[in-house]
């Protein structure tokens, strides 16, 4: 049977023969989706900040499209607030990357490496990367320290609290970078020597 004449053939049986739900088939899945609490021990503090920011964001686009193009009298102030809300959500979102191990990471060298060798490297890039968040944690204090006492271009606000908030991104990569380290260590090897184990791992 060729498969042009076996699709429309498929396709009619199943037509001809509904599956059927009954409401009490329907009560107990929801019933048996209550039996399972829902669990939040997987998020950290980071997570809920930028889950935070991210719906203010969200609430000041919205109010920027409604002034602008119902009211036709746009608050200037709501775009300049977006974009810094923006930059809380990509700095403390990415400790949250640390903290899960989801940044982009080569490890095609580690398939030919022997183990010892692999695991001193994974160690060095642990290391390196603990060295660069704290590194740019400083950077970043630096230059909020140098802002400070200005204002916002629309709203009289001072600037620098902007990049503390960038400054604490910084930090807590630095410290999830450091909890993620001494991870690896007990652990013995890291997402770069093993890539599979940690897929569907929670964090």
């Amino acid at each position: 049977m060729s498969l042009q004449r076996a699709l429309p053939d498929a396709v009619g049986a199943a037509a001809s023969h509904p599956v059927e739900t009954s409401a009490e088939a329907l009560a107990a899945s929801f019933a048996e989706a209550d039996r399972h609490p829902v669990d939040l021990s997987g998020y950290g503090i980071e997570d809920w900040i930028c889950l935070a920011f991210f719906w203010t964001m969200a609430g000041l686009v919205f109010l920027q499209f409604f002034t602008r193009y119902v009211l036709n009298d746009s608050f200037a102030w709501t775009e300049e607030l977006a974009v810094y809300c923006l930059m809380p959500v990509v700095f403390i979102g990415a400790s949250m990357c640390v903290r899960r191990m989801r940044h982009i990471q080569v490890n095609l060298v580690y398939g030919h490496l022997p183990a010892p060798a692999g695991r001193a490297l994974s160690t060095a890039v642990d290391l390196a990367a603990i060295a660069f968040y704290g590194y740019a944690s400083w950077l970043v204090a630096r230059y909020a320290l140098a802002v400070d006492n200005e204002p916002m271009t629309t709203i009289d606000w001072n600037k620098s609290y902007v990049y503390w908030l960038a400054f604490a991104g910084f930090a807590l990569m630095t410290v999830r970078g450091v909890q993620v380290a001494v991870e690896n260590w007990r652990r013995g090897f890291s997402p770069l020597q093993n890539p599979a184990r940690f897929e569907d791992a929670p964090h």
